[in-house]
C-alpha cells in the first residue's frame, strides 16, 4: 500500500500534484516539471523523498507523500517537514492518507527525528479534522512568511 517512490512514478505524481493544486485553488502556481521532480528526488543530491500509496488491487498510484528534512535549533535533531500529501478523491476513506502519515511517523521514530510537520490551509477542514484526528495540533502562535517571484529577487538585491 505504501512505498518510496521509483523513478517510474514521476508522471504520476506529477498528474497527482497538479490535481493537488487545483483543489487548493492555486493551480497556475503549479509550474514543476516531470524532469525538476525527476532532479529533486532521484538526481545526484536530492533535495526532498517521497513514498507512493498504491491501490491494492491494481498497484496504481493514487497518493503521494513528499517530504524533506527540516532542522530544530531547538532540539539539536532533523525533523521531516511534510509538504504534499494528497490521496485522490476517489481513493479516500481506504486509509492511505493515514498510512502514508504513519510512514513518515515510523521514520521519524526510527531516525531519532523529534518533529514531523506541516502546513495546511485554513479552510481546509476535512484535512484539519483528519490531522487532529491523529493527534496533531496546530502551531497557532507561528504565521507563515513566503518571499517569491519579484519579492525574492527584490530582496536577495539582483532587481
Amino acid at each position: 500500500m505504501i512505498r518510496p517512490a521509483t523513478p517510474a512514478d514521476i508522471p504520476e505524481i506529477h498528474t497527482l500534484i497538479r490535481e493537488l493544486a487545483e483543489y487548493e485553488r492555486a493551480l497556475e502556481e503549479a509550474k514543476a516539471t516531470e524532469k525538476q521532480l525527476h532532479e529533486a528526488l532521484f538526481g545526484p543530491r536530492p533535495a526532498a523523498y517521497a513514498h507512493v500509496a498504491t491501490d491494492d488491487s491494481t498497484g496504481a498510484v493514487i497518493g503521494y507523500a513528499i517530504w524533506f528534512l527540516n532542522f530544530s535549533t531547538w532540539r539539536g535533531v532533523h525533523g521531516i517537514y511534510l509538504e504534499d500529501l494528497y490521496v485522490r478523491p476517489t481513493a479516500r476513506g481506504g486509509g492511505h492518507g493515514k498510512a502514508l502519515l504513519t510512514e513518515l511517523a515510523r521514520i521519524c521514530v526510527e531516525r531519532g527525528y523529534q518533529r514531523l510537520e506541516w502546513s495546511v490551509l485554513n479552510w481546509n477542514t476535512p484535512a484539519i479534522d483528519f490531522y487532529q484526528a491523529l493527534g496533531a495540533r496546530p502551531q497557532d502562535e507561528w504565521t507563515v512568511y513566503r518571499l517569491t517571484d519579484e519579492a525574492l529577487a527584490k530582496a536577495s538585491g539582483t532587481s
